[in-house]
């Protein structure tokens, strides 16, 4: 059934930033004395907030110190503003989506800077017409569901008709609490946490205009 809108996440599904930051939290958690492969890293810290990222590592025994927080998010400013590419295809997807009359917004747990600092490289911003909502701003970041269920209200359009885009299960399980359909964008083809949460998975960009038949 076509979608009345669409919530996308940001980082992993429309902006390809999500890998090397990654890469600077698995460096930092080694050398903090936490050592995680990338498999654990996308299993288990995908999706949540530097944050919530700090917590868990030093739950887990690494030894961050006071200010990680704060010095993460200046570094990976610094690399994202240095350059950050698209998801291959999302731009036709938001082509398909305009030419279709449906409205589009962003709800991701990123800070707002970091939403304009990786969309504003490529003309994003004024493309989401000011539909870009930040679950840290919003004090309630996924996997609660009042970022989607903020984003459905501005959009004007009911919880049930909106259709969300993630690749995290986090993302997945705030979409089904909202009691909106959810599909996971898993370009490797498997993602068990994803499913889990009922997220239905594609692989590639180029097929969610017609998934979402438009």
């Amino acid at each position: 059934m076509r979608p009345a809108a669409v919530i996308f996440d940001c980082d992993g599904v429309v902006v390809d930033s999500e890998h090397p930051t990654l890469i600077m939290v698995r460096d930092d958690l080694e050398r903090y004395g936490l050592p995680l492969t990338m498999e654990d890293l996308e299993a288990g810290y995908i999706g949540g907030t530097v944050e919530s990222v700090a917590q868990k590592a030093r739950a887990n025994g690494a030894r961050l110190p006071e200010d990680w927080v704060s010095d993460f998010y200046e570094r990976m400013y610094a690399m994202l503003r240095a350059s950050v590419p698209l998801i291959p295809g999302v731009l036709g997807v938001l082509d398909a989506l305009d030419k279709a009359g449906i409205p589009f917004a962003m709800g991701s747990n990123g800070t707002p800077e970091k939403m304009q600092i990786t969309l504003g490289q490529h003309g994003l911003v004024e493309r989401f017409r000011g539909h870009l909502y930040s679950g840290q701003a919003l004090g309630k970041p996924k996997p609660a569901p009042d970022l989607f269920l903020h984003a459905a209200g501005r959009l004007g359009v009911p919880a049930a008709d909106c259709v969300v885009i993630e690749d995290s299960a986090a993302g997945a399980r705030a979409a089904r609490l909202a009691g909106m359909r959810c599909h996971g964008y898993a370009p490797k083809g498997v993602h068990a946490a994803l499913e889990a949460e009922g997220a239905i998975l594609f692989r590639d960009m180029a097929e969610l205009p017609g998934i979402l038949g438009v």
